[in-house]
């Protein structure tokens, strides 16, 4: 592990109805493993404004990195931004009401190909948001959702280029936002997404423009209304959604 510098720094406040956890991470280098696990009421992993204590940070930077996370608890907040190839993120929350946010390469600086990324949920109430590349550039990434509870929505954002988004959710009244784009001539990108449950509102754009894409989407949702909207688009301008 070499040229790695990591500043790690945990806040931790007992109340009579709640308990706090802050983590602090600001990473650089090639390599790093970093296992981050929470327990409790209101927990943070700064990053992207953060709050409570006013935390900033959670920046990764570097190839090649591991990064596990486990949130037990309620209202608990993962924010922040990832610079890195060839990295995996295992993401595994429980609770109520989490809230998620991170960006990968958002400023086209470091690449983010051949990441393979997994967000587990259990719970309710919860919001997710996953953006990846801003220019084609989320080569071969494997992204996989595993989401059991009600009340849930998952916004994503990907810059496809041969990637792999797929959503196996499990229960009601679940909204998911999906923007996959790219301009590679020679990869597509793919969507699958698995539903079981209640009312549902599915928004899904995809949008290569020099390329195929591929959808799969299995919902079961019996008598409940539901709203469905697909645009595939590979020029023009949608009229739908």
């Amino acid at each position: 592990m070499k040229n790695k510098l990591i500043s790690l720094i945990a806040v931790f406040s007992l109340g009579v109805t709640a308990a706090d956890n802050e983590i602090y991470v600001d990473q650089s280098g090639t390599g790093a493993n970093i296992d981050l696990e929470q327990l409790g009421i209101s927990n943070i992993i700064g990053g992207l404004g953060s709050s409570a204590g006013d935390l900033t940070a959670f920046d990764l930077d570097g190839n090649a990195m591991t990064l596990d996370i486990n949130m037990i608890g309620a209202t608990n907040k993962f924010l922040g931004d990832i610079y890195a190839d060839n990295f995996t993120g295992v993401y595994n929350f429980t609770g109520g009401t989490n809230s998620f946010t991170i960006q990968v390469d958002p400023t086209n600086s470091n690449s983010s190909d051949g990441s393979n990324q997994n967000v587990a949920v259990t719970g309710s109430g919860n919001t997710f948001t996953l953006n990846q590349g801003t220019s084609a550039i989320a080569a071969s990434l494997d992204l996989d959702w595993i989401i059991q509870g009600s009340n849930n929505t998952v916004t994503s954002n990907i810059n496809i280029d041969g990637a792999t988004n797929y959503m196996d959710i499990d229960g009601s009244d679940n909204t998911v936002t999906y923007t996959g784009t790219g301009v590679n001539a020679s990869a597509g990108g793919y969507f699958y997404l698995d539903h079981t449950g209640g009312s549902r509102t599915f928004n899904i754009q995809q949008l290569s423009t020099q390329d195929n894409d591929w959808l799969k989407i299995m919902s079961i949702s019996g008598t409940s209304a539901s709203t469905v909207c697909v645009v595939q688009n590979d020029q023009g301008t949608s009229t739908s959604c």
